[in-house]
């Protein structure tokens, strides 16, 4: 059992635009600097024996930021990735749905199993993100760790902590900056 502070990267331009990210290296903006800054205030009097981050680089800076308050090195992995979204990335809702109307449609029917054209699915990211939170888990028992992802990657987390249907997962997605505290049991 591992007590886990989840937290989304800060702020991006995409996430202002309403693009869909998934794996675009998008770099935080200016606000998401401010917000990772923030949440290193406001988190300074925890204690946590790791941080584990994305490899995306808004994800990796915002773990910087935390990591400075802690003083504890940021570990890498590109299982807390993002959704691929394939072909829909760098693109905003109302374009996607206008263009691939019947595979959007499907995918409201079905969001946990069905992929946008070149990317992957909720319930592929739960698979690796879940490895990933094992991995952690089984190498920190009972310690304190931080976790800097993406939006949907903690969604999935959140389901399987609440025993939630994967397919809930859109409706869980926290804010920027936004400190999840759960418990992962391996």
């Amino acid at each position: 059992m591992t007590q886990l502070c989840l937290v989304r990267h800060g702020q991006t331009d995409w996430n202002l635009e309403g693009r869909y990210q998934g794996q675009s290296d998008v770099p935080l903006n200016e606000n998401g600097r401010i917000q990772a800054q923030l949440l290193a205030r406001q988190l300074q009097d925890k204690q946590f024996e790791a941080i584990f981050t994305s490899d995306l680089q808004r994800a990796k800076e915002t773990a910087e930021i935390l990591a400075a308050i802690f003083h504890l090195p940021v570990n890498s992995d590109p299982r807390l990735r993002e959704i691929h979204q394939g072909e829909w990335e760098g693109q905003q809702v109302d374009d996607i749905k206008s263009r691939y109307a019947n595979l959007w449609n499907e995918r409201m029917e079905d969001p946990a199993n069905v992929r946008p054209p070149g990317g992957e699915t909720v319930a592929e990211v739960a698979r690796r993100v879940h490895a990933a939170l094992n991995d952690i888990a089984t190498h920190h028992a009972n310690d304190p760790v931080m976790v800097v992802s993406h939006g949907l990657a903690i969604a999935t987390a959140l389901c399987k902590i609440n025993g939630i249907p994967i397919g809930q997962a859109y409706t869980l997605i926290p804010d920027n900056a936004d400190p999840i505290w759960a418990v992962w049991d391996v």
